[in-house]
């Protein structure tokens, strides 16, 4: 039987999917080392299509790794909003040229263009972390693995999603759930599809279709309703998921349709909806000693403004820039960034710079996802008026600039 490890590590980063190796990507770039806990055996390349408005991409510009995905991504020029009500129909356009850069990639290419200009060793896969806990003698943390092996951090940072072991640890609120689910797919064109490069988002309702090309041979999709689902097995069924989604759309655009009827079935998720409530991300405490959280763990929102990921990855480079910032401060190499003090200030600064910014967009994505969820006419107005008021610039959340790392 192997012993036990007890190991001593600076930079702790738990889970390896966007946010957490944008982050250990930033820290990198910025010439500290932080090794990343990665639970599964591999890297997570699956999962549906992601959209990366203006904001996002000047972040990855910040990391390095925009140029390649730019390779296999189609520039979107517009989005097309189509109302229908019964057999009328109702369209509305809106142009990218004064919002910026958006595409959308594939969210496999995201991943692996941060994992590869990460060093070697930087993920360590297989490593689930089962408990946090306080070190009372060293005020740093200690992380208890599923293999047996223990580590104490210096720093620690939750990347690990909605689920974070590292929320719980920092006493944060639980996430809440909107009623309705999303089914995200691709569907290949080996001939070329032929799209206009734009997203096209579709109401019906209480059901939002969305689509969008990714290469001239791929485009992404995504289907929002409000499923009822009794038994979790569903979930990992995919021709049922197939079947309920093209229930959900019935009436919608002939071409909607095929587009799902056609699509790589083993491309196919369906998860619940959930999300951060904006006053609990107004009033969080996202910093406990030297712990703090980013991406979903900090923020998990909804997908309706689109800045699920790219959001992750602003959080990446303002906590790099906040950590380094300070050790430089210090005359401290940022190799070696040490004192509990220091790292503390770092992260509180992190946490300032981010807040607002974050308590903005789930509060549009939150206005939104309710608009969905609610059948009330008068609740409808309610949420309608409040979007007018406090968002009347509908994608002025991508005009955003995280700064440089």
């Amino acid at each position: 039987m192997d012993r036990a490890i007890f190991e001593d590590l600076d930079v702790v980063i738990v889970g390896g999917g966007i946010c957490g190796l944008a982050t250990a990507l930033a820290l990198h770039r910025k010439g500290m080392k932080s090794i990343v806990m990665e639970r599964s055996e591999a890297l997570r390349a699956t999962g549906g299509g992601i959209g990366i408005p203006a904001n996002g991409w000047r972040a990855l510009d910040e990391l390095g790794v925009a140029s390649k995905l730019r390779l296999n991504a189609i520039l979107l020029e517009k989005v097309r909003d189509i109302f229908l009500n019964g057999s009328k129909r109702q369209e509305e356009l809106t142009s990218f040229s004064n919002i910026g850069e958006v595409r959308c990639v594939k969210r496999s290419d995201l991943i692996e263009a941060l994992a590869q200009d990460l060093p070697l060793g930087t993920i360590r896969f297989g490593c689930q972390i089962l408990s946090v806990k306080l070190d009372t003698n060293s005020c740093f943390t200690i992380l208890h693995l599923n293999n047996g092996n223990t580590i104490r951090a210096k720093v620690l940072i939750g990347c690990d999603g909605a689920n974070s072991v590292v929320g719980d640890f920092l006493e944060l609120k639980p996430k809440k759930l909107h009623s309705s689910c999303a089914v995200r797919g691709f569907t290949y064109f080996p001939n070329g599809h032929g799209f206009a490069h734009e997203l096209v988002r579709a109401r019906r309702d209480n059901t939002l279709f969305g689509m969008a090309p990714v290469t001239d041979n791929l485009a992404c999709w995504f289907v929002v309703h409000q499923w009822h689902l009794q038994d979790s097995k569903v979930f990992k069924d995919q021709e049922i998921i197939k079947q309920m989604t093209l229930e959900s759309i019935k009436g919608f655009p002939s071409e909607k349709i095929q587009l799902v009827k056609n699509c790589d079935i083993s491309t196919l998720t369906l998860t619940h909806l959930r999300y951060r409530a904006p006053w609990d991300i107004l009033l969080g405490q996202f910093r406990r000693g030297t712990v703090t959280v980013a991406g979903d763990s900090m923020h998990v929102m909804a997908p309706f403004v689109g800045q699920g990921g790219s959001s992750g990855i602003e959080d990446a480079v303002v906590l790099a820039r906040c950590m380094t910032r300070k050790s430089i401060q210090a005359n401290n190499d940022p190799k070696e960034f040490k004192g509990q003090k220091l790292i503390e200030e770092a992260m509180d600064e992190y946490v300032k710079e981010r807040r607002m910014r974050l308590v903005k967009l789930s509060t549009q994505a939150y206005l939104i996802g309710s608009l969905l969820d609610t059948s009330s006419s008068l609740l409808k107005l309610i949420f309608f008026v409040l979007l007018g008021a406090f968002f009347r610039d509908q994608f002025g959340h991508a005009r955003y600039n995280c700064g440089h790392l």
